[in-house]
């Protein structure tokens, strides 16, 4: 049985065992999200939630603003709501991990289903919309084509990181990913294009379609260029393993 303690004393103990945050990791995940969290994951662990009761919590969040895309036709008030959904479901992903620190709970399995939801989670938002553009017809099918290969990238993406970890793990190789090099503040604000928790927010304008797509769509370029840019470093990195 948890020892009984106050909400404070939770999130001061939570604060003492929080990770290093990743090097360079975007602006909203990291000042933003990550903290929006922290008082989820207290909350959370006051409540007596397992970290994968978190993890489905999330998944909840996020898969029903997601269904939302499919659902209804675009409009401010499916944006309001499918936004809230989104920002909710990727606070909740934050504090799954955070609840397991806390309560001495981390195990490979879920790690592993943590990493499943957000495999889903990354392909599955992009082809929703599409599908959700082309059923209500409210643009030009050429603009569906963003979608498409924001779904490709995204999942390139995820599982390029997630591999490169691994990886390194395998063979004896610190990760990279924590807080350090030079002015690290300045490369999480220079990635904020690429911010997943970005994307949540740009939802509130489906109620202007043209609009939303222009934004939608440099987001993906610049995905789309930070993965290339990324993979290759990544590639020469593993040459050197």
């Amino acid at each position: 049985m948890r020892p009984r303690e106050s909400f404070r004393e939770t999130m001061s103990r939570l604060s003492a065992a929080q990770k290093g945050a990743a090097r360079g990791a975007p602006a909203y995940s990291r000042f933003v999200n990550r903290k929006i969290g922290r008082v989820l994951a207290a909350g959370a662990y006051q409540a007596g939630l397992t970290p994968n009761a978190v993890t489905a919590v999330s998944a909840l969040f996020t898969f029903t603003g997601i269904g939302l895309l499919v659902a209804l036709p675009p409009s401010w008030g499916l944006g309001a709501a499918v936004t809230a959904l989104l920002v909710l479901g990727y606070a909740w992903d934050s504090a799954d991990g955070q609840v397991a620190r806390l309560s001495g709970l981390s195990s490979p399995a879920g790690e592993w289903l943590d990493h499943v939801v957000d495999a889903v989670k990354v392909v599955s938002l992009p082809l929703a919309l599409g599908l959700g553009f082309y059923r209500y017809d409210v643009v030009p099918e050429a603009w569906l084509l963003v979608p498409l290969v924001s779904a490709v990238v995204s999942s390139a993406l995820f599982f390029a990181m997630i591999l490169t970890e691994q990886l390194r793990r395998a063979h004896g190789v610190e990760s990279k990913a924590v807080t350090g090099g030079r002015m690290p503040w300045l490369r999480s604000v220079l990635m904020l294009p690429t911010d997943y928790g970005v994307l949540c927010w740009v939802f509130v304008l489906l109620g202007a379609p043209t609009a939303f797509f222009a934004v939608y769509t440099v987001i993906t370029a610049c995905t789309a260029l930070f993965l290339l840019l990324a993979a290759v470093r990544w590639f020469r990195e593993m040459g050197r393993l």
